[in-house]
């Protein structure tokens, strides 16, 4: 039985693909026309970056924002495989790390954080605003208890084992 299950699947599936026609159709006789001028379009060169056996490169930023106390800034070199650097920035807890870090084929990653407290002022952007609620008057509902409800699960029934197949789409 189970044998003809799958075999009646596959033809399904087969049938489901377009692979076996699912109707004979017949078309208008062709009418052959002119040959067309075909020109194959010329094919896009891409650009290929030369490889650089020695990069080199330095950068740095800085900021300082007196309104929100943002201050940031970091630096970095790198000549060929040894890149150098260092960042800070001030961290929620009011302190300023600082990490100086190098990297190199022969070491590898290394960093040294240091933290030390920093008095940050920030700008206040709004007064605070007083606030007061009126009195509310709460008074509790009374508590009115229903009659106990019964429940009785329903009998669980094990069906038999079930098959799935992929959803059959007709063109």
């Amino acid at each position: 039985m189970a044998f003809k299950f799958i075999v009646l699947t596959c033809l399904v599936a087969v049938a489901s693909a377009g692979l076996v026609p699912a109707a004979v159709s017949y078309a208008a006789p062709a009418y052959h026309t002119a040959p067309v001028a075909y020109a194959a379009a010329p094919v896009a060169k891409l650009a290929v970056e030369e490889y650089d056996a020695h990069p080199q490169y330095s950068f740095a930023y800085d900021v300082q924002d007196g309104l929100t106390g943002d201050s940031k800034s970091q630096h970095e070199t790198r000549d060929g495989d040894v890149v150098h650097g260092s960042y800070s920035v001030v961290d929620p807890d009011g302190t300023k790390r600082t990490v100086d870090y190098t990297a190199d084929p022969h070491n590898g990653f290394n960093a040294v954080v240091n933290k030390e407290p920093v008095a940050v002022k920030v700008a206040k952007v709004a007064a605070p605003v007083a606030y007061h609620a009126a009195p509310v008057a709460y008074h509790a509902a009374p508590v009115v208890h229903a009659a106990p409800v019964a429940y009785h699960a329903a009998p669980v029934v094990h069906a038999g084992p079930l098959a799935y197949s992929a959803p059959i789409y007709h063109h």
